[in-house]
């Protein structure tokens, strides 16, 4: 088959290159581009893909690679993702997000062995460190800890630690609306990104879910939050929000700022449900109050 155009896509700040492949027959694919020292993502990739797709979980296929050279060649899912279908009335979203809610549920039913064995788990420490990258590139440099920072510091520390006592189950590890892509008949979704899948908290790919660039209603969110610890979904989320913090701010010092639009809702969204942890409920309201003016910037 000829190659008929190759167009540039647009990727966050990691050094794999995207490519979207053109070929005779309006036939298209994506050409993924991994360095020499992200070619371990690529052997992952191709795992997770295994893994997922003998699950019935819908991802793209794998057309052909060549991973010691970095290059992969999967299916072309079009660039719309979930998230940016945000503008929709959530009596169409609704449908979306209970598929990709019985989505997590197969996704926990993988093999943990062969799961463990691919990343290392998203415990307590992994947990932790991830929110040190906020402390030290947002919440330190504008004092959102106030006099008493040490006492927010442990109280994240201590959120991590609690959050690393479950069993852990298999995790997309960031499952959300940017990851996942509609497909074929409504409501039917792909998931994306997957090479980072680990073990990880039980509540954690519900709470990215529901928490990461899109944001249900109340009534749809305590629907998709059935079966699980209300406190373990708190600490999820808010976990993950303010990693999400720390990782957008981290990206716009490196040149990709596209992703700061949604410092201030994920912000907020940690405010949240801190406020209704045991470690938080006492220390949320002056974080929401000095975040006030930070947030003006955004």
């Amino acid at each position: 088959m000829e190659l008929v155009q190759v167009v540039p896509l647009v990727g966050d700040v990691s050094a794999r290159r995207y490519f979207r492949v053109h070929l005779e027959g309006s036939v298209c694919a994506i050409l993924a581009v991994y360095p020499r020292d992200l070619r371990p993502l690529c052997r992952r990739f191709c795992e997770t893909t295994r893994l997922l797709e003998e699950r019935g979980i819908r991802v793209p296929a794998i057309r052909a690679h060549d991973c010691s050279s970095g290059l992969m060649l999967v299916e072309d899912l079009g660039s719309t993702t979930l998230y940016d279908k945000r503008t929709r009335p959530w009596s169409e979203l609704e449908q979306y997000l209970r598929i990709a809610r019985q989505m997590i549920d197969e996704i926990q039913k993988l093999p943990a062995d062969e799961v463990a064995s691919l990343n290392p788990p998203l415990d307590a420490d992994l947990l932790w460190r991830e929110l040190r990258q906020t402390w030290t590139a947002f919440l330190l440099p504008h004092k959102i800890g106030g006099e008493g920072a040490d006492r927010l510091e442990e109280a994240l520390h201590l959120l991590c630690q609690r959050l690393g006592e479950p069993d852990p189950v298999p995790a997309h590890r960031d499952f959300m609306a940017r990851n996942l892509v509609p497909v074929g008949t409504y409501p039917a979704l792909a998931v994306i990104d997957h090479q980072d899948l680990r073990l990880g908290p039980p509540a954690y790919d519900v709470a990215s879910l529901c928490n990461d660039s899109l944001y249900p209603p109340a009534a749809l969110a305590e629907e998709l939050l059935q079966g699980l610890d209300p406190e373990a979904y708190h600490r999820c989320a808010a976990q993950r929000t303010l990693k999400a913090v720390g990782t957008f701010v981290t990206f716009a010092k490196r040149g990709s700022r596209r992703h700061l639009e949604l410092v201030p809702k994920s912000l907020r969204s940690f405010v949240e449900h801190f406020a209704k942890l045991p470690e938080g409920e006492a220390l949320a309201a002056g974080v929401e109050r000095r975040c006030r003016s930070v947030l003006r910037a955004f």
